[in-house]
């Protein structure tokens, strides 16, 4: 792993909903929303919009394909555990951030390139 990488974020259920309700979509771009301005609903944001800007995840609402995604980075796995650990050291190793989600009966995990994280409220501009 990166030493210059950012540590895992870890989030309740609460605060993931409330990061995705900060959000909004407008074209191909997430931002965050600024308080007081009116968004048309069609630029809310849940777990399916942003999966289509994770590097990768793993989640029990949006099929992250661990496998199609294992098989991108070119990595083999005995089981899912394992390969998601691929994927993740793979993706941190490139200064991306993993984004957990505890609470959940299922694992929610997502992997976000540094700058987005950054940009969406999930890092402090000052670090790093």
């Amino acid at each position: 792993m990166n030493a210059s990488a950012p540590p895992a974020l870890t989030l309740s259920p609460d605060n993931w909903d409330a990061f995705l309700a900060r959000l909004y979509e407008r074209g191909e771009r997430l931002d965050l929303r600024t308080p007081g301005e009116p968004y048309p609903p069609e630029e809310d944001v849940d777990a399916y919009v942003l999966s289509a800007h994770a590097e990768a995840l793993r989640s029990a609402e949006v099929d992250g394909d661990v496998w199609g995604t294992l098989e991108d980075i070119e990595e083999t796995a005995g089981d899912e555990e394992e390969a998601w650990a691929k994927i993740v050291a793979f993706y941190l190793d490139r200064g991306c951030v993993l984004v957990r989600v505890t609470g959940t009966e299922e694992p929610e995990e997502w992997l976000l390139e540094e700058g987005l994280a950054r940009r969406l409220g999930l890092l402090s501009s000052a670090a790093g």
